[in-house]
């Protein structure tokens, strides 16, 4: 009998996150949704069980709060008492949107960012990689192969571009940058950590997904991508199932870089 492969993404109520697990689900792996915001959470998981009827199981769960992460993989363990691939998406974003800005006053500027907000956000991006990997790392079978795939970003790599923002009266958050960068040294310091144990640990750093993003700022970050376009939003699935595969079987410590080629300029 085949064993059952079992598989865990964070955000995944979001845009992202659908097309993660709808790439895990095609090729046999059983997935579990976690995401804070219970409405989007039921409504990713209702679109895949249309399809995926037995394969879909959901749990709300802040992925900053250790308390609730511990939980989450005790009732994991229950019920499958493994996890082969866990993909650590979760991150609290920031949408260009014109109707965002504020007369005579930049967003977002570094000098009047809150700690508050820093604290926040590298407790979801950064610290939620932390608690998921040490948590879920436990349930991860020797015997099995198990990947971890951190979602960075193209801004992993190189910085913002702040022009990209001007028409907008706004700026690219600090925390954006810190929060991926982070997640690629957490990436390499797990790889090389658990690279006996059987576990895989590489990132994915996509660049920009066309989502209807103010027209100004679409047509600037374009002329930046020497293919001339933002990624389609399912543009990514083949790289999660290649990330999950065989095919990457001596692949671990990687930022694998998906960008239109806006990063090699």
């Amino acid at each position: 009998m085949k064993k059952k492969k079992i598989s865990l993404v964070t955000g995944g109520g979001g845009m992202l996150g659908l097309q993660h697990a709808s790439a895990l689900l095609e090729i046999g792996y059983v997935v579990v949704l976690v995401d804070i915001n219970d409405r989007s959470l039921k409504k990713n998981s209702f679109k895949l069980k249309k399809k995926y009827p037995n394969k879909i199981f959901f749990y709300r769960t802040d992925v900053s709060k250790e308390t609730e992460v511990k939980t989450l993989a005790s009732k994991i363990k229950k019920r499958f008492n493994k996890i082969n691939v866990l993909i650590n998406n979760a991150a609290i974003d920031y949408v260009p949107n014109r109707n965002l800005k504020q007369k005579n006053k930049f967003l977002n500027s570094f000098e009047n960012f809150s700690l508050e907000r820093w604290n926040k956000e590298l407790s979801v991006g950064l610290s939620g990689v932390f608690l998921m990997s040490k948590y879920f790392g436990k349930l991860m079978k020797k015997n099995e192969a198990n990947v971890i795939i951190n979602i960075s970003s193209d801004l992993s790599v190189i910085a913002p571009n702040q022009k990209l923002y001007n028409h907008l009266k706004s700026f690219k958050p600090v925390t954006y940058s810190v929060i991926k960068f982070g997640v690629i040294g957490l990436t390499k310091y797990l790889a090389s950590y658990w690279a006996k144990k059987n576990i895989r640990v590489n990132a994915l750093s996509p660049g920009g997904v066309f989502n209807f993003q103010d027209k100004t700022f679409v047509k600037k970050l374009r002329n930046e991508i020497p293919m001339g376009r933002m990624a389609k939003v399912d543009e990514y699935k083949g790289s999660i199932k290649f990330l999950c595969s065989n095919d990457s079987s001596y692949m671990t410590g990687h930022n694998l870089v998906v960008d239109g080629g806006r990063t090699i300029l």
